[in-house]
């Protein structure tokens, strides 16, 4: 396994808006990584995370997502494919990527691709993440375009969910990509 840098807890942003001893504090679980600093092929894993129906109705609620594959009980046992109620995609996947989301203070979201729900999840399952580093290219004068998949899945490895997440992230010395950037 190839060795890379610390994830957690590297670094403080240094606000001045309190005090000088607590701003030197390494803020927990936020990064300050540049472009720089991403390794390609690196991989993560996050904690498992088990989907309960409070947290999928709450989900639902929030995004009036009222199907009666995710809301409905007796329509799921009854008349659904799956014999039980699901948990809606939509939360799997916001939940699977916050799992292993980074609080990169120099990163931002650019989009997602490749998006595929690929076996459903019911409530009760127990999902996980793995975030592999798969590619990363100059883009603009201050910041590269990083590539990521996530995969996302429950048990004891079943893949339910695919995506790539695309980053904007800023470099340490922008200079050293000058005449390399695509914008």
């Amino acid at each position: 396994m190839t060795d890379f840098a610390p994830t957690v807890g590297v670094s403080t942003t240094r606000p001045t808006d309190m005090p000088v001893d607590h701003a030197e504090i390494p803020v927990w679980n936020a990064e300050n990584w540049f472009y720089e600093d991403w390794p390609v092929g690196q991989k993560i894993r996050s904690l498992r995370r088990t989907m309960s129906e409070g947290d999928s109705h709450l989900f639902n609620t929030l995004v009036v997502d009222i199907h009666p594959y995710v809301q409905d009980q007796m329509f799921a046992e009854r008349e659904g494919i799956f014999g039980k109620r699901l948990v809606a995609g939509a939360f799997v996947f916001s939940a699977g990527l916050g799992l292993v989301a980074t609080n990169c203070v120099n990163a931002f979201s650019y989009g997602y691709d490749k998006l595929r729900f690929i076996k459903p999840v019911f409530i009760g399952d127990t999902i996980y993440s793995i975030r592999t580093n798969l590619d990363k290219r100059p883009r603009y004068k201050e910041m590269g375009l990083i590539r990521a998949s996530y995969e996302v899945f429950k048990g004891e490895g079943e893949l339910v969910l695919y995506c790539e997440h695309l980053q904007t992230v800023k470099y340490k010395n922008p200079a050293d990509f000058a005449g390399k950037t695509e914008k």
